[in-house]
């Protein structure tokens, strides 16, 4: 797939056509504020948004979501018409931490809510994958990333890796680490690499071509292959 928000300008024929252009087969849609489908216009706009995609023989395996609990107004037609459409995976939104202080409390919050959602999502038949991404989210060790899904049913609630974010946290080997952890939950992967730059006297993460980062591709693919992963992944370029 390829990541809609790198091409948020195009509407949803031009963004078919162009995708097709490239030789991507699928989309990861964005639903969600600023997204190509805007989460209170999610029963009106994703059904065209779909068709008109598939028209141009580009498939939507996944969208991304904000969401972060069952009981915001848009949870329910997001979740419904995404089911109906047979869009089988999603992404939720970010858990942040905020009092590192309270880590813990912090992770059983987000794990309460994401039980709410994912039980919404089994309603309507799409799995939730938690993206692990660097920073002061909830998830971001990738061992919280466990915590908060270890006990959610692991037919609908699931993993959305991501190396870079994961490489970026985890160093050398953390990352492996995690991705062991995670592997028999593992339901899509983002693909993106990267390496540390430093500017204005600040270190910050400089987003590259894939091979040319810190992200081990190679024993990353191995490591999927082993692990039988068969989920949708996600160009972030």
């Amino acid at each position: 797939c390829f990541f809609s928000k790198h091409l948020a300008g195009l509407d949803y024929l031009r963004l078919g056509k162009t995708l097709k252009d490239l030789g991507f087969p699928a989309v990861d849609l964005t639903v969600r504020p600023q997204g190509h489908v805007l989460p209170e216009r999610a029963a009106e706009d994703l059904p065209r948004a779909v068709r008109t995609l598939r028209e141009q023989g580009v498939e939507v395996p996944m969208i991304t979501t904000g969401l972060l609990a069952a009981t915001e107004p848009a949870a329910r037609p997001i979740l419904s018409t995404a089911g109906k459409l047979n869009v089988p995976f999603f992404k939720p939104g970010y858990y942040r931490y905020g009092d590192l202080k309270a880590v813990e409390q912090r992770v059983r919050e987000a794990r309460e809510q994401l039980r709410g959602l994912v039980e919404l999502a089994r309603q309507f038949r799409i799995q939730a994958g938690f993206h692990n991404h660097s920073g002061a989210y909830v998830g971001a060790a990738m061992w919280d990333a466990w915590e908060v899904v270890r006990d959610l049913d692991p037919q609908w609630a699931g993993f959305y890796f991501d190396p870079g974010h994961a490489v970026a946290e985890g160093g050398s080997g953390g990352w492996n680490i995690g991705f062991h952890l995670l592997a028999p939950r593992m339901r899509m992967l983002a693909a993106k690499d990267f390496y540390w730059e430093k500017a204005g006297g600040k270190w910050r993460m400089k987003w590259c071509p894939l091979g040319e980062g810190m992200v081990p591709w190679p024993t990353v693919f191995q490591q999927l292959a082993a692990a039988g992963f068969r989920g949708p992944i996600s160009l972030h370029l």
